[in-house]
């Protein structure tokens, strides 16, 4: 029980976010089309949260590693929701976009 509540909260070992880049995950970006056209990640791909379910066909390997993204994590968490919750196994809340990119340099 206390390992899954710390799943949820994402609380656990650390993740070398920029190893899994090089592993070839797939970096998605959350946020509406505006906030993404002000700055984002160089080569991640912007899926609103609100039209993610309707585009899970364009992410067939349910095992390649995901990282979620927005402005804050909030929206992020509940995208790597939406994906765990269909099958995938790979996912990762990368939190806010500006600190996931300082991660990644």
């Amino acid at each position: 029980m206390l390992s899954t509540l710390k799943k949820l909260l994402g609380i656990g070992p650390k993740v070398d976010f920029s190893e899994l880049v090089k592993e070839g995950a797939i970096i998605m970006d959350v946020r509406s089309k505006g906030e993404y056209g002000s700055g984002h990640i160089r080569g991640s791909v912007n899926i609103p949260l609100d039209q993610l379910r309707n585009n899970l066909q364009k992410f067939k390997d349910k095992k390649r590693p995901i990282i979620t993204c927005c402005a804050s994590g909030m929206r992020s968490a509940s995208a790597k929701g939406i994906l765990t919750s269909n099958g995938y196994t790979n996912v990762h809340n990368g939190g806010g976009w500006q600190s996931l990119n300082n991660k990644l340099s």
